[in-house]
């Protein structure tokens, strides 16, 4: 296999055939992405699809497959675009003819299903190598940077320089905050388009504490578990039902830190409060672009097995499924509503997808001080923004949540509102019409 696409229809989505005669006369969007599950693009586009729906904006998504050496590499990319680098050495020729080959593969695939007057949208580094390919076919085509860092390094300049054959002069492109605009892009069309939810979605939507009880006696996580195969949890004792929770639901990355938290954790526990640990995240073998997860979490696992028993008893692990998108989505709404306090403690973050869940949700939240998390969160506002580095920082943050509900609720109603007002679905539609305004030349909202 060298490269293809799938078309993805989320269950909760209306294909383009279900759409009026009048919403025939817009352009239909295609959006690209390289996975239909796990990760936070994924993710954006089952809400972006359902927004486009609803505006009467025909938008269909399309989901590459490659074979693994490809994503490996991609993930390399990935890395160098947060500033991080990896034990392979520098990008070099074969790894540039290995990204060339399968994407010009994929963009074949793409022109079997986009038509001439159609536009495409194409998603993080993973898609860019299409983009040539689709606009000499005549394809309006736009690319969406989801990630990046606001720190300078070789290793972002290493990026820049691998994907910058791809990039058009005349493509419009999107970041998710403007210090991810790199200074070369600065003479070509660009624009902000944060990274939004949808609160009527079956990951936001208002659980009842029987609901969420019920859901986390389903995965395991509390007694009476009835097997449902859609979670696997690694603990000694079941969650007690009126436990305190600390939680960070995030993927098996490096860069997510789970084993940081874990180490923060452990350190917040030896100063007094008794609450619980539960670390969540996607079964590796369900996202096939992303080869790191089952490695690191073995190491997270590795690392929970060595701590004291009467601390391990109190830290729980958990994978869940991806086979059923809505079960999942449901299962990390009621952990996050569990939850007492939400962490996300990213080395760096493109943006916080699951920050902008726990703000909608009114969370108390301890994240790390990097990347667009910044844009979400001001500090002693709407959270505590702590130094991934510092586990000190970062156990001392949750302590201080854990023990004062004054301030904890006080951050997550601010938190709350401010999602209300930025980071919201309808929000990201709108600017998503101003990029299809400069690329047809039309107007293509709502009509």
């Amino acid at each position: 296999m060298t490269g293809t696409v799938n078309e993805v229809f989320p269950d909760s989505v209306e294909t383009t055939a279900s759409l009026s005669a009048a919403a025939s006369e817009i352009p239909t969007v295609w959006h690209v992405n390289s996975t239909a599950r796990g990760g936070g693009v994924a993710e954006l586009l089952v809400a972006t699809m359902g927004a486009h729906r609803r505006n009467r904006v025909p938008a269909r998504w399309l989901a590459t497959e490659a074979d693994p050496e490809f994503f490996a590499l991609t993930k390399r990319l990935h890395h160098r675009l947060h500033g991080s680098v990896d034990s392979f050495g520098r990008l070099g020729a074969a790894d540039s003819s290995r990204y060339e080959r399968t994407t010009e593969s994929q963009a074949r695939h793409v022109l079997q299903y986009v038509e001439p007057g159609d536009i495409c949208v194409l998603h993080d580094p993973q898609t860019l190598g299409m983009a040539p390919h689709l606009i000499d076919a005549g394809i309006p085509t736009a690319w969406r940077c989801h990630i990046g860092t606001t720190t300078s390094s070789s290793s972002l300049d290493e990026a820049w320089l691998f994907l910058q054959p791809y990039l058009r002069q005349s493509m419009p492109c999107a970041f998710s905050v403007p210090s991810y605009i790199p200074p070369d892009m600065a003479a070509m069309s660009t624009m902000i388009i944060p990274p939004a939810i949808d609160p009527h979605s079956a990951k936001n939507q208002f659980l009842g504490t029987g609901d969420i009880d019920r859901i986390l006696a389903d995965i395991g996580l509390y007694d009476g578990f009835v097997a449902s195969g859609l979670a696997a949890v690694q603990q000694i004792e079941h969650l007690p039902r009126n436990a305190q929770v600390v939680l960070q639901v995030s993927r098996w990355d490096p860069l997510k830190d789970m084993r940081g938290v874990l180490d923060a954790f452990a350190l917040s526990a030896s100063r007094g409060h008794e609450a619980h640990l539960v670390l969540a995240g996607p079964d590796p073998q369900d996202i096939p672009d992303d080869p790191e997860g089952a490695e690191i979490y073995h190491a997270v696992r590795t690392a929970w097995e060595e701590l004291p028993v009467e601390l391990r008893r109190r830290c729980h692990l958990v994978t869940l499924s991806l086979k059923n998108s809505v079960a999942n989505a449901r299962i990390v709404n009621a952990l996050q509503r569990r939850a007492t306090v939400v962490v996300q403690k990213s080395l760096q973050e493109g943006f916080g997808l699951t920050v902008t869940e726990a703000m909608w949700k009114a969370k108390p939240i301890v994240a790390s001080r990097v990347g667009g998390i910044r844009s979400q969160i001001r500090s002693g506002v709407e959270g505590l923004l702590i130094d991934p580095a510092d586990i000190d920082e970062c156990a001392e943050a949750i302590a201080v949540l854990l023990a004062d509900d004054t301030v904890a609720r006080s951050l997550g109603r601010a938190a709350r509102r401010r999602c209300r007002d930025e980071f919201v679905v309808d929000k990201e539609f709108a600017r998503y019409t101003e990029l299809y305004d400069v690329l047809s030349g039309q107007y293509v909202g709502s009509r």
